[in-house]
């Protein structure tokens, strides 16, 4: 605010005459005294007010106003539409989201970073589409199960003929410090394990839970899974023997997901264990025990805290679960903006842009997953491009990548961090999106939020930038729950910036939590809450900006699981 300018003020001296009267003629003269005249003062004008510093302008935030409800909305409405038909990974309707964003990169001026692609802005890669054959049979001595009635599978089968299987009882497959279902076995590199769900109860409360609340063993069967892999295992037949749980309306449910092909790399094996479920009926059978010798074995395991040898005979049996195998082709789709004096350290923006495609003849479009992360970064390069033309463009280079295959194992972030572009040991930090359009159940009629999920996990300073963009700009609620090790729901693990994590590169994973549309038919555009996701993508914007342009590399200080 300018101060008013204050002029000279101008002091006269007063000189004041002795008036003298005519008088009539005298011999004497009168003298006529003067006052001396008062001396005026010099004129001076005073010092100007300094002028006001200018105030810089923040262009972190001018340019992060860019990023609208409309443009979102613009965008998702074309790609989650039905004609897309689902993005379905190596289907009709993803290749068409692949031209969309390639086109859309172009058209900001991006730079096609793929050498030798048909198209620049596309990293080509093969995969294998496997789906289960008819005829796939399990038989204990001469009885016999029969598929999606008593057993069923998922992802790759070392069961392509009948194949006799001397299984090994693994417990409950944990595998943590003070528990190991594991430490008894020895080696179990290329065996078959019978694992049960869920985890060892005490007085009706998880044993290895925190208050109460399950353990990440006793909500999903992944991390056992995982743990097999890495101990070498071939297959694992898990089983339930919940009396809550219903085996076949489970199977029934999960029909018309298990008909439909699965994808792996084509040019290496699969690194995930070959994973089975069987009915209680099957499962007593293959470990030739009863209801009570069970009771018995999850009794003693719970009153001891830890595992407890079991009386379980487990039985031979044999098993053919074919799967034909067809190859194609799919893509993920980079634009790249180069910086300025730090050009050669690469910031990643990364979403998915497949979904689940068409199940029962219903378009499951996947406006939420992961339409609204995709046409973020969409978002998020139109900011940052426009900034760059206006001579603002970031220190660093920005790669916005948006990745196929997500659904199918995160897939296409496996490839490019195993083909990566340009070289994983210049890639400061991955910011991924995926799933910022609505609200989940727990802030339901709260305020604005975003769950923030791996921003810890291995750069404090990351995570500080990350609480310092919202609370300089966005004054969102960030709700760290998900970062707990022990979460059972284990999102660390489940989206695409893990594959970035696995090399020690500094990530953040924001997300709006699971709704009740999730991976449904009714996640369309008309139920996306675009005032909370223009926010959440700005906040993400912000701290994109920070990154490119502080003077360090988010340092890796950490390695939290």
């Amino acid at each position: 605010m300018k101060l008013p300018f204050l002029g000279a003020l101008l002091l006269a001296g007063a000189c004041t005459t002795a008036a003298v009267a005519q008088q009539p003629e005298t011999k004497r003269k009168i003298k006529v005294k003067h006052k001396p005249k008062t001396e005026q003062p010099a004129t001076t004008e005073p010092a100007a007010a300094p002028a006001p510093a200018p105030v810089a302008t923040d262009w972190a935030r001018q340019y992060g106003q860019t990023i609208t409800q409309a443009d979102l909305r613009q965008h998702l409405t074309v790609l989650a539409s039905d004609a897309y038909e689902g993005r379905e990974t190596g289907e009709k309707g993803q290749k068409m989201a692949a031209e969309y964003i390639s086109n859309r990169f172009k058209e900001l001026g991006l730079t096609g970073p793929v050498q030798g692609s048909d198209n620049p802005y596309l990293q080509h890669f093969t995969m294998l589409r496997s789906s289960w054959k008819d005829g796939a049979i399990l038989k204990v001595g001469s009885q016999s199960f029969a598929w999606l009635q008593d057993f069923y599978g998922y992802g790759s089968s070392p069961f392509q003929q009948a194949t006799v299987v001397q299984p090994v009882f693994a417990g409950y497959g944990i595998e943590q410090e003070g528990y190991s279902d594991y430490a008894a076995l020895g080696d179990v590199k290329g065996k078959d394990l019978i694992i049960l769900i869920g985890e060892p109860m005490k007085d009706g409360k998880p044993l290895l839970g925190k208050d109460g609340q399950p353990s990440k063993w006793g909500m999903d069967y992944r991390g056992k899974a995982t743990v097999a892999t890495q101990k070498g295992a071939r297959s694992v037949f898990f089983v339930s023997f919940n009396p809550n749980d219903n085996f076949q309306k489970t199977a029934a449910r999960f029909g018309p997901y298990l008909k439909k092909p699965t994808i792996t790399f084509a040019d290496k094996p699969s690194e995930r264990v070959a994973t089975f479920f069987v009915s209680p009926a099957v499962g007593y059978k293959l470990l030739g025990t009863t209801a009570a010798n069970l009771t018995k074995y999850t009794d003693a395991t719970a009153a001891a805290g830890k595992p407890q040898k079991s009386t379980f005979k487990p039985t031979k049996f044999t098993i053919t679960a074919p799967k034909d195998q067809q190859p194609f082709t799919t893509e993920n789709v980079l634009g790249f903006l180069e910086g300025t004096d730090k050009k050669d350290e690469i910031l990643v923006v990364s979403a998915h842009f497949d979904h689940i495609g068409i199940i029962d003849g219903e378009v499951h479009n996947g406006a939420d997953d992961d339409g609204s992360g995709t046409v973020s970064v969409l978002e998020l390069a139109e900011a940052f491009t426009k900034a760059k033309a206006e001579g603002h463009g970031p220190r660093r280079s920005i790669l916005f990548l948006t990745v196929t295959g997500e659904e199918k194992g995160l897939l296409g972030s496996e490839y490019y961090t195993d083909h990566p572009v340009f070289p994983l040991a210049q890639t400061v930090t991955d910011l991924n999106i995926d799933m910022v359009g609505r609200t989940d159940k727990g802030h339901e009629g709260k305020g604005d939020y975003v769950y923030v999920i791996g921003s810890d996990k291995l750069s404090s300073e990351l995570h500080a930038a990350l609480e310092n963009a919202n609370k300089q700009y966005t004054q969102i609620d960030l709700d760290f729950q998900f970062n707990d090790p022990q979460d059972p729901n284990r999102f660390y693990y489940r989206s695409d910036h893990y594959n970035f994590a696995k090399h020690k590169i500094p990530v953040a994973f924001f997300f709006n939590g699971v709704h009740d549309d999730y991976h449904g038919p009714k996640d369309e555009v008309d139920k996306i809450e675009f005032p909370k996701m223009e926010k959440r993508a700005q906040l993400v914007y912000y701290l994109a900006w920070d990154i490119a342009n502080r003077d360090n590399r988010p340092v890796v200080d950490s390695n939290k699981p």
